[in-house]
């Protein structure tokens, strides 16, 4: 009798059999649900667990797949030692290499080396001995984002105008003896024309949402109040976004690429996910079933 699963899909301790579920879990379990649901239609046996399951033996399956993986940006350290173990017993979705590659934002340097627009950005490593005055003064933008290298969910995201900037040192002192930081110049359109996620499976366009942050915030995660809805891009839009999928290898499975129109009113890469990103499968009817078919394709 077959005891291996073909792929087993993580998510996060706090989303396997929760006690309560309010409207925010609901779209994981379904999310999950509809992926599970679409590879057992292609004949892949799936099965769903905490990536830190203490109990789950990760060499009876053949490959995991990152999906709802929600908190490993706060436990980052614990979540690297984990993925080196387990990497040794089993195959990952997306490959390790671009899991490495995705999970610290320096990566947007290779991006714009590819010739693929991305905001204007400065890297700050860790413990870095200049305060944050003398940082944002060496650039001369009128108004930043800071945030951590590696990050998700709007985590420690500031945004400030250079007027502003002491009311921060003390923050970005804390952060950056303790991790890498990056500022940017802030976009501000954004604020109307709000950034929209492409779905990218098995290196072709799938759908896209557009998300706009609430008023009076800048940040476009529901998390934050933050609303999304169908987007329908045009050609130019799915090139670009297409190229930049490219610009990653091996191509990956699934990807979320958010782009956003920078101050030049020009399309330009915000993110690339391809470690654990929300792909809005309940927003497209064929999304599940393509995501599954690029994953069949990926593991024959």
């Amino acid at each position: 009798m077959r005891n291996m699963f073909d792929i087993t899909i993580l998510t996060d301790h706090r989303y396997v059999n929760p006690s309560e579920i309010e409207p925010y879990i609901q779209n994981i379990l379904d999310e999950d649900n509809y992926l599970c649901k679409a590879m057992r239609a292609e004949g892949i046996e799936v099965n769903r667990t905490n990536w830190d399951n203490p109990n789950f033996d990760w060499s009876k399956t053949e490959y995991i797949m990152f999906r709802t993986t929600w908190d490993y940006f706060d436990r980052f350290t614990e979540f690297s030692t984990w993925l080196e173990k387990v990497s040794k017993v089993t195959k990952l979705i997306n490959p390790k290499s671009l899991i490495y590659w995705n999970i610290d934002k320096h990566y947007l340097l290779d991006l714009e080396k590819a010739n693929i627009r991305i905001p204007n950005t400065k890297f700050i490593e860790k413990e870095e001995t200049r305060n944050l005055n003398e940082l944002c003064s060496d650039v001369k933008w009128e108004e930043f984002i800071l945030k951590p290298v590696v990050s998700g969910a709007a985590r420690h995201t500031y945004r400030f105008k250079m007027k502003d900037v002491n009311q921060y040192e003390a923050i970005f002192k804390s952060l950056i003896s303790k991790e890498g930081m990056m500022i940017q110049e802030f976009q501000n359109q954004i604020l109307t024309k709000g950034e929209v996620a492409f779905m990218v499976f098995g290196g072709k366009y799938s759908h896209a949402v557009l998300k706009m942050a609430k008023k009076g915030d800048f940040r476009v995660q529901d998390d934050f109040g933050g609303t999304i809805s169908n987007y329908i891009p045009n050609s130019e839009e799915i090139k670009f976004i297409e190229h930049a999928v490219e610009a990653c290898t091996p191509t990956p499975v699934y990807a979320r690429i958010d782009v956003i129109w920078d101050n030049q009113d020009e399309l330009c890469i915000g993110e690339i996910e391809l470690i654990e990103p929300e792909l809005w499968f309940r927003m497209s009817p064929t999304a599940a079933a393509d995501c599954a078919k690029a994953v069949k394709k990926y593991i024959s």
